[in-house]
């Protein structure tokens, strides 16, 4: 651990095999924590995050830089650890320390990139599974997830029946729609069309920024709503600052907004890791776990949604909710009328908090 860094390390079985074949050798999931495990080891809480994000959701001693939840997680607030052992894992196959297309593959020396197996959503779903046998927990109380982490959820309750007592998904699907997949699809063809991607042996220094900018731009037209840009942005013209002297230059504010967080990304996250993690994402369905819910021995479920969701609509949630009761499983859910549209879950905490706060309670 460095200066700063709270993360810890659950090393995976020796040969951790994936779900479409391949395996890994000496592979590890990074994750941090909050709070304290109880004497019954029974008060944990797994999160799973969305596409990007990585461990960090919440300050520490360790590391007192915000995280990415940060208002949802500490002494009080929704996910209360005062009364919880909170526990975030870094997705199998990220970016931010556990292993990946990026890391070195120990059996060449070399970073995997392509080499590295297929990746699925329930190869993740195990590697927050292993993270929480390392710690001695057999059964959690809670495992949550965002976006991608509220697919997430729903492989772990798959292939570990009775490793959890409840269950929140939050803006989150059983399958990802062909709207979701289209538009990921999109994004990978812009890294994997630009010349610097070297068909997977690009050099660190030198990336596919020209097609991560695009693909994290097309993302965040999706991660909000229409009514939120026409709130925040108008045709307000861009920052003097970020204004070119050169032929179709961005003019308007909200051009300069996608430009900055699309910067923003090609300098914190690697390409074969988002292009992995993206498919991944597609190829998620539910129902290639037959009869999974009804096994899953939940006692509880919370599902999650906004009205303004265009990635993860709202009928997908409701979708999943009736599922979940279909598998007569006690199931609430909470179509949220937020504008802020995917994101919401990182924005209007004051909302979600009380769902999320109000279900744990």
């Amino acid at each position: 651990m460095t200066p700063g860094d709270a993360r810890r390390f659950a090393a995976l079985p020796d040969s951790f095999p994936m779900w479409r074949g391949g395996a890994l050798h000496g592979a590890r999931v990074a994750f941090e924590t909050w709070g304290a495990l109880n004497a019954a080891r029974d008060n944990a809480v797994l999160i799973f995050t969305g596409l990007s994000p990585s461990a960090h959701a919440a300050s520490s001693p360790a590391d007192p830089s915000e995280g990415w939840w940060e208002g949802m997680i500490g002494p009080g607030r929704a996910i209360d650890t005062d009364r919880f052992f909170v526990i975030c894992v870094n997705s199998l196959g990220s970016f931010f320390g556990s292993t990946g297309p990026a890391s070195i593959d120990p059996g060449t020396g070399k970073p995997y990139r392509l080499s590295f197996p297929d990746l699925s959503v329930e190869d993740i779903a195990r590697g927050g599974y292993e993270v929480v046998r390392s710690l001695g927990i057999e059964r959690l109380d809670t495992v949550m997830g965002t976006s991608m982490g509220g697919m997430t959820v729903l492989a772990y309750v798959a292939q570990f029946p009775g490793a959890t007592r409840r269950l929140i998904s939050i803006s989150g699907t059983a399958a990802a729609s062909p709207f979701a997949i289209a538009l990921r699809s999109i994004q990978r063809e812009a890294i994997l069309l630009d010349p610097q991607w070297q068909n997977g042996n690009y050099s660190s220094d030198r990336p596919p920024a020209t097609g991560m900018r695009i693909a994290r731009m097309l993302g965040m037209m999706t991660y909000r709503s229409a009514a939120e840009w026409r709130q925040r942005f108008s045709r307000q013209p861009i920052a003097p600052e970020l204004r070119r002297d050169e032929p179709f230059a961005p003019e308007f504010a909200i051009q300069g907004y996608l430009e900055a967080h699309a910067q923003k990304f090609v300098n914190a996250f690697d390409p074969s890791c988002y292009i992995y993690i993206s498919r991944a994402m597609d190829r998620f369905d539910l129902a290639a776990h037959e009869s999974a819910l009804a096994k899953s021995e939940l006692e509880g479920a919370l599902v999650i949604g906004v009205e303004s969701d265009m990635l993860f609509s709202i009928e997908e949630q409701r979708a999943l909710a009736e599922a979940l009761k279909a598998a007569r499983i006690v199931t609430r859910f909470a179509p949220l009328n937020c504008i802020e549209g995917h994101d919401s879950f990182l924005i209007d905490l004051k909302s979600f908090g009380a769902q999320i706060g109000g279900f744990l309670a």
